[in-house]
């Protein structure tokens, strides 16, 4: 299954791209990827700080013939995140539920899903903010990036590719045709 790719400079928030995407065409999976994002979102309506350099990108796609629970898939999505990562860093990584992933105990990455319906149908939105090349200063968090922990520039979009190869494969594999 192959993902249609969405390419964008600066949007306020990838699932909001993502929710307006859904909505207004056909499209049933997509992948939205931008440079910058101003408005990103966290968990329980928080703010991602979101880092030109950083990787944000939400996947979406149809619910309707994929046979899994949604607390399934979270888990799913986040190990189809971790996968990638394992290919850049090979020490231990780690998940805070519901869907960070932490290396040495510090936040690389959230990942931010919302389920949405649209004529009758429902689609995952699979939000990802990643940080490769810096990460915010948080109080009581945390958080790091890829280019401090390994000491080596990542090709960002070498990275998002593999995600999304990552993402077409899963989908693929559990997706039915009815």
């Amino acid at each position: 299954m192959k993902l249609k790719q969405f390419n964008f400079k600066k949007v306020k928030s990838t699932n909001q791209i993502a929710i307006r995407l859904i909505k207004s065409s056909k499209n049933e999976f997509g992948l939205i990827v931008s440079e910058t994002q101003s408005k990103g979102k966290g968990q329980y309506g928080r703010k991602w700080i979101s880092y030109k350099g950083n990787i944000f990108l939400s996947f979406f796609y149809k619910l309707e013939n994929i046979n899994l629970s949604l607390s399934l898939l979270t888990k799913k999505n986040c190990l189809l995140v971790k996968d990638v990562v394992s290919k850049y860093y090979k020490k231990k990584i780690t998940f805070k539920l519901p869907n960070d992933l932490l290396i040495n105990k510090k936040k690389i990455c959230g990942i931010l899903q919302e389920k949405i319906d649209n004529s009758k149908k429902q689609y995952l939105i699979v939000g990802i903010g990643f940080n490769l090349i810096k990460s915010p200063n948080l109080p009581n968090y945390p958080t790091t990036n890829l280019l401090e922990i390994t000491n080596q520039k990542i090709n960002k979009k070498k990275f998002v590719k593999e995600l999304k190869i990552t993402f077409e494969k899963f989908l693929s594999k559990y997706y039915k045709i009815s």
